[in-house]
């Protein structure tokens, strides 16, 4: 039944949806990255800019790096704080709902296998980081795609936190993507490392991450 509903959401896509679908499916065969700016759409980014101002401080909780038990916060690699979004807000049912377009499209395409997606609100304060790292490590197959996309209606150059992709280990340099409004960024999870460099003001983002299904016996993963 959910495969049935997510095929009938994707045909009703509009074109501007489906255009950029289809360039995210190259760029992905053919660079493992995409880059996409001005790419959410415009009613779900002032949804998602909407709610993520409103939402009181004590939704968010300062972010670990690792998983579930191995997790552990540790501010010399990263110090912004998240909120987990789980649809049951009209913006988070609203932006679940665009991102599982997403994942109907590319396992359609490119046949990933993608089972589920997670995702949640990151705030950077001034000064606020996340050091160079991957999302998922290699052969740890649950998280096969990075999700970025921003909600800084006014960034201007000077006001930092710009991600920074990498192409290979020895990459000194990166691809530096600025955090503007509605700027979506997909890349490989285990492929490229990245960071986040030092905020000059406040910076609004969701991070998720498209994984497939890893569960053994009893244990689901992920998580549903």
């Amino acid at each position: 039944m959910e495969q049935i509903l997510a095929e009938q959401s994707l045909q009703s896509c509009t074109d501007n949806t489906r255009s950029l679908l289809n360039q995210i499916t190259q760029d992905i065969l053919q660079k493992g990255y995409s880059i996409q700016t001005n790419a959410l759409p415009n009613e779900l980014a002032d949804m998602l800019h909407f709610h993520i101002t409103q939402m009181p401080n004590e939704k968010f909780n300062e972010a670990g790096i690792g998983r579930e038990l191995n997790q552990q916060v540790n501010e010399k690699v990263r110090n912004d704080e998240i909120a987990w979004i789980n649809g049951e807000s009209p913006a988070g049912a609203s932006w679940l709902n665009w991102t599982t377009d997403i994942q109907t499209f590319l396992n359609r395409r490119l046949f990933l296998g993608l089972f589920s997606f997670e995702s949640h609100f990151a705030v950077y304060e001034k000064g606020h980081f996340y050091k160079r790292h991957l999302d998922a490590f290699k052969g740890d197959t649950n998280r096969v795609l990075s999700l970025v996309t921003y909600l800084n209606k006014d960034w201007q150059p000077g006001d930092g936190g710009e991600l920074v992709i990498y192409r290979d280990e020895n990459d000194t340099q990166g691809i530096k993507v600025e955090p503007k409004f509605g700027t979506v960024v997909i890349f490989l999870s285990e492929e490229f490392e990245h960071e986040v460099l030092p905020a000059n003001t406040q910076r609004l983002s969701i991070a998720g991450w498209f994984r497939v299904n890893n569960s053994i016996a009893n244990n689901i993963d992920p998580p549903r």
